[in-house]
């Protein structure tokens, strides 16, 4: 039961995160939606796959979550700052926090 309850808020989190970068309007806001609801959504479901299995698997699956945690956040951070440098445009009225820093 708790298993399936777990898959399934990961299933809900990754759908989430599938329409995020299908409706939200530039790379930015795209890139939020993905990492946020990804990372989310595979650590349920991971931790899902681990309560359900049990064992070895389990010990696969906490480590995969692991490293979904720590990588997953920092290279999107990576990619949206290498963007940024490069000029990727934003949605037209958005606030630009970095537009002093990087100038």
């Amino acid at each position: 039961m708790i298993a399936e309850i777990l898959i399934s808020i990961g299933t809900f989190f990754l759908l989430v995160g599938a329409i995020g970068l299908i409706r939200l309007p530039d790379m930015f806001t795209r890139m939020h939606a993905a990492t946020k609801c990804t990372t989310l959504g595979a650590a349920c479901t991971l931790l899902g796959v681990a309560w359900l299995m049990g064992g070895s698997v389990a010990v696969k699956a906490v480590l995969i979550i692991v490293f979904v945690v720590l990588g997953n956040p920092t290279s999107a951070h990576a990619i949206a700052r290498a963007a940024y440098r490069t000029g990727t445009r934003m949605k037209i009225g958005s606030y630009d926090a970095f537009k002093e820093e990087f100038e």
